[in-house]
């Protein structure tokens, strides 16, 4: 019983290794839409605003771009 055990604990950490790398771009969207939900019910000090705006503008702007690129791609291809 031990065994069954101690073998589904050492394939757990591969696992999630695997899992925490796949980052997406809806990934990234629903980031921005949680920081945005997060600063409209203020979760956030003052204090952390800017580098919470930063954080969301950074992502907003790479969001665009790569629907830009997705757009053209559609238009291309």
């Amino acid at each position: 019983m031990t065994d069954t055990v101690q073998d589904t604990q050492d394939q757990a950490p591969e696992a999630q290794q695997d899992q925490t790398n796949d980052l997406t771009i809806n990934d990234l969207a629903a980031m921005k839409n949680i920081i945005d939900l997060g600063s409209q019910r203020g979760a956030f000090k003052p204090n952390e605003m800017v580098a919470v705006g930063t954080i969301y503008n950074k992502l907003t702007n790479f969001l665009e771009q790569v629907q830009k690129q997705a757009e053209a791609q559609k238009a291309q291809g």
